[in-house]
């Protein structure tokens, strides 16, 4: 049986602190579904799925509230719900992309977006903050601005203190808890893709433009998973129809490359849905595929958490052994 183990999912009021999320509020910033009883060394996590808009943020906008959703990771957790019927966790954001972005570093910031001085130890060079997506975004998903006007620095300390800082303990607790209960943990961190962006797929490398990939396997050019994980998961993908490639256009985030350690038993790996298999990309609505795509998507994890776990521990220090 499930359990719900987070607050309700409404908002409370947002101050101007950034005291929108826990402390005082009725709400937690994410929401945690797992069975009573842990049965598989797997995590799954979906940090780009919230959706709750807190009306001083919508307020803070210059975008009306279908074009800010743009950056959603449209109901990829609804698509990911079977994995806690097969005893997995799932972690997943309440808090929007375009307000947060968990998936980067905690600093990774524009000055430029703000009205005041930042904290010393933000990252203003990264190349996300660049392209206006960093751990506060400048815009959405079609370049567009976010904000009519710069930000409090407070509201972005606010924002890492109440949101992103509790979702990444979270995230910490279930993996340290999954591997000391099984020897090792695999994070499986779950996205969706547009299902163009501009930039056509080359299928077969001989120049025939094809679209989009219908799934891309992330483990950070083989630094954050073991092999056999990705070609396994990738073979099982295929053998269920779906066109999937590894690393190309996405090959993992903040989260897959921090938490993916596979020499201490620490494996991650992300997961992109083209979101033409399951959605209306302009009207923002499930489409009739929804329901066999989810019910692939459980499969698939039915499958893969039952894989061997031959090396998947990792090697203890030489001392230890």
């Amino acid at each position: 049986m499930a359990q719900q183990l987070s607050a309700d999912s409404r908002f409370g009021p947002h101050s101007p602190a950034g005291e929108g999320w826990g402390g005082g509020s009725v709400v937690v910033p994410y929401t945690l579904r797992e069975n009573n009883r842990r049965q598989v060394p797997y995590v799954f996590s979906s940090p780009h799925s919230g959706r709750v808009y807190l009306p001083s943020f919508l307020a803070q906008s210059r975008l009306d509230e279908q074009t800010i959703r743009k950056s959603e990771d449209f109901l990829v957790d609804q698509l990911f719900a079977g994995v806690v019927e097969i005893g997995a966790p799932l972690l997943t954001a309440n808090f929007p992309r375009a307000y947060l972005d968990v998936n980067r570093e905690p600093y990774e910031l524009d000055p430029n977006m703000f009205a005041g001085k930042l904290p010393r130890q933000i990252n203003a060079r990264s190349v996300r903050v660049a392209g206006g997506l960093g751990t506060i975004a400048r815009i959405v998903a079609d370049s567009e601005e976010i904000y009519a006007g710069k930000l409090d620095p407070v509201e972005a300390i606010g924002r890492i203190e109440t949101a992103y800082k509790p979702y990444h303990q979270a995230l910490r607790n279930l993996l340290a808890r999954t591997h000391v209960g099984f020897g090792y943990a695999i994070l499986i961190d779950c996205h969706s893709m547009p299902s163009a962006d501009g930039r056509p797929y080359d299928r077969d490398g001989g120049g025939e433009a094809a679209g989009r990939p219908d799934i891309v396997l992330g483990d950070r050019f083989g630094t954050s998973c073991a092999s056999h994980v990705v070609h396994y998961a990738r073979e099982l993908l295929t053998d269920m129809g779906y066109r999937t490639v590894v690393n190309k256009p996405y090959a993992g985030g903040f989260i897959t490359e921090h938490y993916g350690r596979p020499g201490e038993g620490l494996h991650a790996l992300q997961i992109e849905i083209n979101r033409g298999l399951y959605m209306d990309e302009a009207r923002l609505k499930k489409t009739e595929n929804f329901d066999a795509l989810a019910r692939d998507l459980r499969k698939f994890a039915k499958r893969i958490v039952a894989m061997p776990d031959a090396d998947l521990g990792g090697r203890l220090p030489a001392a230890a052994e």
